[in-house]
């Protein structure tokens, strides 16, 4: 049973969407303030958490700076309706996604399973690498169990999840990965922003989401270097982003 941090000062609210929430099979901790919740991400070994940015004691944002400093958790921002600020800091930060209050538990529930689906781990069979072709992008049927992806210098094991680049490992949340592979399965085409929204965030995106361009800028400071960067994730102004094959 996933186990869902509800980090919230509206005790109704949560009350409501707890039991919502162990309906439809989570366990559910709750906190009302922003100095629980580092706390509670330590001691509860949650597997998501859905985090107001609005909190008493320390700011939703403040709690996100710290649980990124401790590790890549999944976090659901929960933000008021038009905040786009909020929204664009809160996933430079490294959320994952955000739904804007007030939402319907029903899609509190969506996005929550969205990102456990992506973020859903399997162990490697080998370390075989499968090389992403440098003139033609590499199609949905994808690599054999275990596979890297690789391009260049950037590697990426679609299964469970993990990132090399230039042979060290890169610390990318599950959305992060999830545009990040889109990318690379697609290498030397230019992909979408809808497509990657799809993808990564296996919703639409939205007339004025920035989401996606934020988490490209994310994995482009990642990426920084000789080779990386700007240079790697090519912008196709009005359509999306070009991963760059030699």
């Amino acid at each position: 049973m996933p186990t869902i941090l509800l980090a919230d000062d509206d005790v109704e609210l949560t009350g409501l969407l707890t039991d919502y929430l162990q309906v439809e099979g989570f366990d559910v901790t709750c906190v009302h303030d922003g100095l629980a919740v580092g706390a509670a991400v330590h001691t509860s070994a949650c597997d998501l958490v859905v985090l107001d940015l609005m909190l008493p004691g320390r700011s939703g944002l403040e709690a996100l700076r710290d649980i990124r400093a401790a590790g890549n958790v999944p976090v659901l921002m929960l933000t008021a309706r038009g905040d786009e600020v909020d929204k664009v800091v809160g996933l430079e930060l490294g959320a994952d996604d955000y739904v804007a209050k007030p939402c319907t538990p029903r899609e509190l529930v969506a996005r929550i399973r969205a990102i456990l689906r992506r973020t859903a781990r399997e162990p490697d069979a080998d370390n075989s690498v499968m090389a992403v072709p440098a003139a033609t992008a590499l199609r949905a049927t994808g690599p054999a169990a275990g596979e890297p992806l690789v391009a260049g210098a950037l590697r990426i094991w679609p299964r469970s999840r993990r990132a090399e680049w230039h042979g060290r490992d890169l610390p990318l949340t599950s959305t992060q990965f999830s545009v990040l592979e889109a990318l690379v399965r697609e290498a030397g085409s230019v992909v979408s922003k809808q497509e990657l929204s799809r993808r990564a965030l296996s919703r639409p995106l939205g007339r004025f989401d920035r989401s996606i361009d934020v988490h490209v800028g994310i994995l482009r400071q990642k990426l920084a270097g000789p080779g990386g960067g700007d240079a790697l994730i090519k912008t196709v102004r009005g359509i999306g982003y070009q991963l760059a094959v030699d």
